[in-house]
C-alpha cells in the first residue's frame, strides 16, 4: 500500500509539470563555482540544494540488503551481548521535506514506512528466534541546516546542521527508533571546474544508551553534465561502517527530477547493497 501512495503522488505531480521545458533552472547565468549546485542550501539528500522560499518534495523507495549484519541477541531483550552476523532484508518508503527558511536557514521533516526481515546466525544458539519480521512505522527525524557563508571563487562555504529522531519503536524492535537520538554536524562545499566538493562531519547521541557515538563522516563529489543530468558520487561512513554511493539525476525540467543512486558496503560492517531510486518535487 505505501508504495501505491508513492507511486499516485508521483503521477499527481508529474502531470502538472512533467513535460514543461527546462527553463529557469537550466539556463541561469552562475558562476563558475556554482554551475553544478546552484546557489541553495545543501541538504541532507546526496547532491542536493534548497533555495531561500523553496520547497522540496521527496517520496522514494529504498531497499536493503545485508548477508552478515553485526547484531547482538540484547538487541532484541535477551542477554547476550555476544557478537553474531545475521541475514537482513527490508524495504522502505519514504516521504522528505524542505524549505528554504532564508538564504542561511533551512528545515526538513522525513518519515518513513518499512517492512524488515531478520534471520539470526546459525551459531547464535540464544533464544532470539530464528526468524523475526516487522512492519510499521520507521524513523521520523528533522534537521535544522545552517549556512554560515557564500561561497565565493577564493572560498568554500560553511554549513552545520542539527538532527533529531524521534522515538518511534518499542525497545528491541527491529524497527523504528525507541529513544531519542541527536546528530551535530558542518561540512564545506566548493565548486571547482572539474566539480563539486563536500566534505562533513558529525557527532551522535543516543538517549537509550546515553552515550555519544562516532557519527558520521563522508565525502562528496557533484558534477552538471548538462541541463538535463548529473552525477553524484559520495564515500561515506560511520565509525567502521563505509560504503560508497554513486547517483545519477535526469532533471526533466526545473520542478522534477529523478534520483536514482545504490550504496555498496565496502567494509564487512556496512549494509551491503541499498539501492533508493524517487522523483523530487520544487514548489516555489
Amino acid at each position: 500500500m505505501k508504495h501505491k501512495i508513492i507511486i499516485a503522488a508521483v503521477l499527481f505531480f508529474a502531470k502538472g509539470s512533467v513535460w514543461q521545458p527546462v527553463s529557469s533552472f537550466a539556463q541561469e547565468e552562475v558562476p563558475t563555482y556554482l554551475h553544478d549546485r546552484g546557489a541553495g542550501i545543501p541538504t541532507s539528500q546526496f547532491g542536493t540544494y534548497v533555495r531561500k522560499g523553496q520547497l522540496l518534495l521527496y517520496p522514494f523507495y529504498e531497499y536493503y540488503r545485508d548477508n552478515n549484519l553485526e547484531y547482538e541477541p540484547f538487541d532484541f531483550g535477551f542477554g547476550s551481548i555476544q557478537e553474531y552476523r545475521g541475514r537482513y532484508r527490508a524495504n522502505e518508503g519514504i516521504f522528505f521535506i524542505s524549505y528554504g527558511i532564508s538564504d542561511k536557514l533551512a528545515a526538513e521533516f522525513e518519515i518513513a514506512t518499512i517492512s524488515a526481515k531478520f534471520r539470526k546466525s546459525d551459531k547464535d544458539n540464544s533464544a532470539v528466534p530464528h526468524r523475526i519480521e516487522e512492519s510499521g512505522l520507521g524513523d521520523v527525524e528533522g534537521q535544522i541546516r545552517w549556512r554560515w557563508n557564500q561561497e565565493s571563487a577564493g572560498r568554500p562555504e560553511y554549513f552545520s546542521y542539527f538532527e533529531t529522531v524521534f522515538p518511534t519503536g518499542e525497545k528491541h524492535s527491529l524497527i523504528g527508533t525507541s529513544d531519542w537520538e541527536f546528530k551535530l554536524g558542518s561540512g564545506l562545499v566548493k565548486g571547482l571546474k572539474w566539480g563539486t566538493v563536500t566534505l562533513r562531519a558529525a557527532v551522535d547521541y543516543s538517549a537509550a544508551e546515553k552515550t555519544f557515538g562516532g557519527g558520521e563522516y563522508a565525502l562528496e563529489y557533484l558534477k552538471k553534465l548538462s541541463s538535463h543530468f548529473r552525477i553524484f558520487a559520495m564515500v561515506e561512513g560511520a565509525e567502521d561502517e563505509i560504503a560508497v554511493v554513486p547517483e545519477l539525476q535526469w532533471h526533466l525540467n526545473d520542478k522534477l527530477f529523478l534520483k536514482a543512486n545504490t550504496g555498496f558496503g565496502i567494509t564487512s560492517k556496512a549494509t551491503d547493497f541499498a539501492p533508493e531510486v524517487g522523483f523530487m518535487f520544487s514548489v516555489n
